[in-house]
């Protein structure tokens, strides 16, 4: 999975050395401008889909929270019961996450920096990947998902960044910048593509809010 490990790589250098005080304040209730407000509210409504797709109650289930960030999904199933793994391949919101999580949780969440995909981490009954593949071409998000996939017992509950006019025009003025000096450039996807690529996958819901435009996709391993 070598184009998998190169755009991990960029993803670890832009959000540990560019994008960690934007995402800390992103993700708190402080002040932030109108555009990133309608990217912190999308961001919550895709958070509450998808964890309802798992059951209120979690007491004894296993939960892998791939790509958790500063940890907002953690918390929530933490509280719900669930024993969590929460996996970011970077360091810097990992310590975020543990900083933020109430001292009632720590107990049930085990944090990770790393790749989400790790063998190393065991296995599941649910994962949730919110915003974290959205980096990545079909075939690698194919390939990690069966990683993942036969690892899962019920179902992984991932985001991707959708095909639609306005995130293509975004793609291709991204492609425009050299790599050195633009962040992680999203990967619009194509649900046909999508669902030859990767069995027993669902479509849930998509959030568009400003310029947060997001949709929930289901697999049963």
């Amino acid at each position: 999975m070598a184009d998998y490990s190169a755009t991990r790589d960029r993803v670890e250098h832009y959000f540990d050395r560019s994008a960690t005080k934007v995402w800390e304040r992103l993700t708190s209730d402080a002040p932030v401008s109108r555009i990133r407000e309608t990217v912190r509210q999308g961001r919550d409504r895709m958070r509450g889909i998808m964890l309802s797709r798992l059951p209120v109650d979690l007491r004894g289930a296993r939960v892998l929270d791939a790509g958790c960030g500063t940890g907002l999904m953690t918390a929530e199933l933490a509280a719900r019961g669930a024993d969590v793994v929460a996996v970011d391949i970077s360091p810097q919101l990992i310590g975020i996450a543990e900083a933020r999580l109430a001292e009632g949780l720590r107990a049930r969440v085990t944090f990770a920096a790393g790749d989400m995909t790790d063998p190393a981490h065991g296995r599941f009954d649910y994962v949730l990947a919110m915003d974290s593949l959205i980096y990545y071409a079909t075939p690698d998000i194919a390939a990690a998902l069966r990683k993942i996939g036969n690892r899962t017992a019920q179902r992984i509950v991932f985001t991707v960044a959708p095909k639609t006019p306005f995130l293509m025009a975004f793609f291709g003025l991204g492609k425009l910048f050299p790599r050195a000096d633009r962040s992680p450039v999203m990967v619009p996807q194509a649900f046909p593509a999508l669902v030859r690529a990767v069995p027993n996958l669902a479509k849930i819901d998509r959030v568009t809010s400003g310029f947060y435009i997001s949709e929930c996709l289901e697999m049963r391993p």
